[in-house]
């Protein structure tokens, strides 16, 4: 049939088909060469955020670390030593340290009265009330020893493995390891951290890849209510519109990047600038607690004044773990080196953090998130027993207190032990280096397998050395 349309031939589909048959196999031949050219072309790179399989089955799927900057006293917290008592103001009945910061007189005890609580046994002073109700969920281990007396060198150890390198920190081998379970959020967040004794030294990535480095939030001597990551929403450009900038951005970098080829740096910002974007959409309603119960609130102590700062923190972590941050360090900065009035400071210390940090378990258990969250608890080494002027104590790397809870240890556990007066460890000690072989393999990392090629040599968080502590393990 013939028709027209404003002087338009219409042809038949006959006509058509034999008039325009080489062009369809010309689509044909363009669909074929795009679909070949889509499958040259490199993919694009996963995020490094993205979840990781482990080297084995997992006992922990996260960390939360509660670190006491400073470093409290073993032997007025966790390591009840009787015979301090006893021979308070008599000397040392054994030689010190050399390490030893500066010079201490005679054995001082501890202000404080200890008792045993809960089925384990566990001795705590009474500095920590609230959590002395939490033993039969806590490993303590009371053999911990590092390598330098100064806090600088200790916090650098204790966070990255080194006191004399900048390396890696533990929360961002860990990232680097397993990624994270929200691609909306960093894999590790530092909430209010330290800018002092490294610094930022202690949760940055360091030449692992700028997406594993710590995230702060806030910083020291910043309140937690007001402590939130900055520039975190775009009230004047839509999101729509937002994403075209991004995209265009995105463009322009990824062109400097296939023409100056590998560049970390640039890198860097391209994962940073998409992650920042999405975390528009998470981040907000997360670091809200306004929709949090005035049970929970008074749960972590934020109904206090004394706690409600660290309260706020513990509470953030919680949350942050909860939506699948895979490393989450909360930190009590500065306020646990009493060479000087020990009596008032450890005690306005524990008031702060003791009930903030009970309830982060209570919490933590009552939703099932204990059982596969690890929290650590300590600071970068403990103190000694002898006396420091009439009411402090020194630095002591030789001994103190670490605990774990959670996250496949066993629970209820006193591992290790110190010397009569709490000044060396003597059994079953535990480094740096072996705390951090055991908390990857609880993640179920091996420590010796997590490398990272940098310099001409392979790198871990443990270096050479580091052994698993498989006694704690449940």
């Amino acid at each position: 049939m013939n028709s027209h349309w404003h002087g338009t031939r219409i042809q038949s589909r006959r006509q058509m088909l034999r008039t325009c048959a080489a062009g369809f196999g010309h689509l044909a031949l363009l669909g074929l060469l795009g679909e070949e050219a889509r499958a040259a072309a490199p993919a694009k790179p996963p995020s490094p955020l993205a979840v990781k399989p482990p080297h084995f089955p997992a006992r922990a799927k996260r960390v939360i670390f509660l670190f006491m900057h400073g470093g409290p006293s073993q032997v007025d917290t966790f390591d009840y030593k009787p015979l301090l008592k006893r021979d308070h103001g008599k000397p040392l009945p054994f030689a010190r340290p050399k390490v030893v910061s500066s010079e201490t007189f005679n054995l001082l005890q501890s202000p404080w009265t200890f008792k045993q609580y809960g089925e384990s046994g566990a001795w705590v002073s009474s500095l920590f009330p609230e959590l002395a109700k939490m033993v039969d969920d806590i490993c303590f281990i009371r053999s911990m020893h590092c390598s330098n007396s100064r806090h600088g060198g200790a916090l650098l150890e204790l966070h990255t493995g080194s006191d004399t390198f900048v390396r890696p920190s533990m929360g961002s081998w860990i990232t680097y390891g397993l990624g994270s379970e929200n691609q909306s959020m960093p894999g590790f967040v530092t909430i209010c951290p330290t800018q002092s004794h490294g610094g930022a030294n202690n949760y940055s990535s360091a030449f692992l890849p700028a997406p594993y480095a710590g995230t702060p939030i806030g910083s020291v001597g910043v309140p937690a209510r007001e402590a939130k990551i900055p520039f975190i929403s775009n009230t004047e450009t839509p999101r729509d519109i937002q994403r075209l900038e991004l995209d265009f951005a995105q463009q322009l970098n990824r062109q400097q990047l296939e023409l100056t080829g590998p560049d970390r740096a640039l890198e860097g910002r391209i994962e940073s600038f998409e992650l920042a974007f999405r975390m528009q959409a998470e981040a907000p309603q997360l670091q809200d607690l306004s929709g949090e119960s005035k049970a929970t609130l008074a749960l972590y102590g934020i109904d206090n004044p004394v706690s409600e700062d660290f309260g706020r923190q513990c509470l953030m972590a919680r949350r942050l773990s909860e939506r699948g941050v895979r490393f989450v360090q909360v930190s009590h900065t500065y306020k646990w080196d009493q060479h000087a009035n020990l009596r008032r400071d450890h005690e306005q210390n524990a008031r702060e953090v003791d009930r903030p940090i009970a309830g982060l378990l209570k919490d933590l258990k009552a939703r099932g998130l204990l059982k596969d969250t690890l929290v650590l608890w300590g600071g970068e080494f403990g103190r000694t027993p002898t006396a420091q002027g009439s009411d402090g104590r020194d630095h002591n790397p030789e001994a103190f207190t670490m605990w774990l809870a959670g996250g496949g240890v066993k629970a209820g556990l006193q591992y290790g032990a110190t010397d009569d007066y709490g000044y060396y460890a003597v059994e079953n000690k535990v480094h740096f280096h072996d705390l951090h072989a055991t908390i990857l393999h609880l993640l179920g990392l091996d420590h010796e397998k997590l490398t990272y090629r940098y310099a001409g040599r392979d790198f871990r968080l443990t270096d050479v050395h580091g052994r698993v502590v498989t006694d704690i393990l449940a």
